[in-house]
């Protein structure tokens, strides 16, 4: 028989703790990102896209979009699990495996489009296909950005402290999901459905298997970001770990972010533009670090931070 650490346990769960209520809200979510998002919603995206609606630079900005997102959400499989390897609290071990699964999940999706839809549009249009992977769509901060990130969740291994595992959270979830994939979302969500906030102009393809898969996946992003607040929140209040750590990391990290949302091609008319998602992004980041540096602060419930509108179906409880 295993040698079990923790002998104060009468149970192996405890089905009041903050990680035991998420990975259970994990396990109510589930989602296939094949079976869940039907063939003919992609069938539909890729006979919008080859009509004349969208011209090759706005279709490039699309595919440069997808393919941030889809080497961002390998990226954070990759990394995440050493933190999940100096996680001793089993509900909390618990909570990183669905994430780790997750993250997969997003990345299959990421992929199926990119397949389905992006390369058969740009054959039929005309233009040169591109591999998801080409460096063409990876600038200097988005390197640097996963990067540090990387190296913050490495350092774990060698050098565990309560600072180091708020770092590490600030890193991954609050910067890399809270704020730059939230941010992408909100673009996407912009400008291609009409339930975007800030659209401008007239002319819209709406691309609603994209939606509907950014929908699933930003329901599970919402409980990841959740998880993390509370944790580096914790982290601040039981292992006093200094809030100046936290705000400094994220300021630094926000920096990267900014640089990442400008190194787009301009548009002429954008649905969405550079300066309206740089604000939502430092919005986003400012009210995170007042929410995580504050003790008393109330983290919004896990159904408030899963509630996307936007896709087929509601994904509140």
């Amino acid at each position: 028989m295993p040698q079990i650490e923790d002998t104060t346990r009468n149970y192996r769960l405890d089905p009041d703790s903050f990680a035991g209520g998420y990975f259970r809200n994990a396990v109510y979510r589930h989602w296939d990102p094949y079976e869940d998002i039907p063939q003919s919603m992609l069938e539909a995206d890729r006979s919008r896209l080859r009509g004349d609606d969208i011209d090759q630079a706005e279709f490039e900005s699309l595919r440069r979009t997808l393919a941030l997102f889809g080497a961002g959400e390998e990226a954070v499989t990759e990394d995440l699990t050493p933190l999940l390897q100096v996680t001793s609290d089993v509900d909390r071990e618990l909570f990183l495996t669905s994430q780790l699964y997750e993250e997969a999940k997003h990345t299959q999706f990421f992929d199926r489009y990119w397949r389905e839809v992006i390369d058969p549009v740009a054959r039929d249009r005309g233009f040169e296909v591109t591999n998801p992977t080409d460096q063409r769509y990876f600038s200097e901060d988005y390197v640097a950005l996963f990067e540090k990130t990387a190296t913050a969740m490495e350092r774990l291994l060698s050098e565990d402290s309560p600072t180091n595992r708020a770092r590490a959270y600030c890193h991954y979830h609050l910067i890399v999901e809270s704020v730059l994939a939230q941010t992408g979302y909100y673009g996407l969500q912009s400008t291609f459905s009409p339930t975007g906030a800030d659209r401008t102009g007239e002319n819209h393809i709406d691309l609603d298997g994209l939606i509907e898969g950014i929908t699933r996946v930003r329901s599970d992003e919402g409980r990841h970001v959740g998880f993390g607040m509370h944790e580096v929140q914790r982290l601040i209040g039981e292992e006093e770990v200094d809030p100046g750590v936290v705000q400094s990391t994220l300021t630094e990290l926000l920096g990267h972010v900014v640089g990442i949302l400008q190194a787009g091609e301009e548009l002429e008319e954008p649905a969405v533009s550079n300066e309206a998602l740089t604000k939502y992004a430092t919005e986003k980041t400012s009210r995170r670090i007042e929410i995580i540096t504050d003790a008393a602060a109330e983290l919004p419930p896990v159904d408030e931070l899963v509630r996307i509108e936007g896709g087929r179906e509601d994904t509140s409880a």
